[in-house]
């Protein structure tokens, strides 16, 4: 079984006690990354969020909600059956941080 690694923002919830308490009772099986404040471009989520939106726009444009459901659901698909398209997002050199380790 290999390790969970976590990535946080700096909400206060992740800070308080009780998440405190679990993951301090689940440190062996998870490692979390907290991101500094206000910096999204650390944030792995941000770059397939903008990879999300390329793809909803290219081509056709949806018209309608199902239409944008159809092609989220499509990109998302995609990205499962191709996991080196999902290392992609993690490759940027502001996220090195979940790579070089001390």
């Amino acid at each position: 079984e290999r390790k969970v690694f976590l990535i946080l923002d700096n909400l206060k919830v992740h800070h308080g006690k009780l998440a405190a308490a679990w993951l301090d009772k689940h440190k062996e099986k998870i490692e979390v990354f907290f991101l500094p404040p206000y910096a999204p471009e650390y944030n792995p989520d941000e770059y397939l969020n903008h990879a999300l939106k390329i793809s909803v726009h290219s081509g056709q444009l949806p018209y309608t909600a199902e239409d944008i459901s159809h092609k989220i659901q499509s990109f998302m698909r995609k990205l499962q059956h191709h996991p080196p398209l999902v290392s992609r997002f993690f490759h940027h050199p502001l996220l090195s941080y979940l790579y070089l380790r001390k």
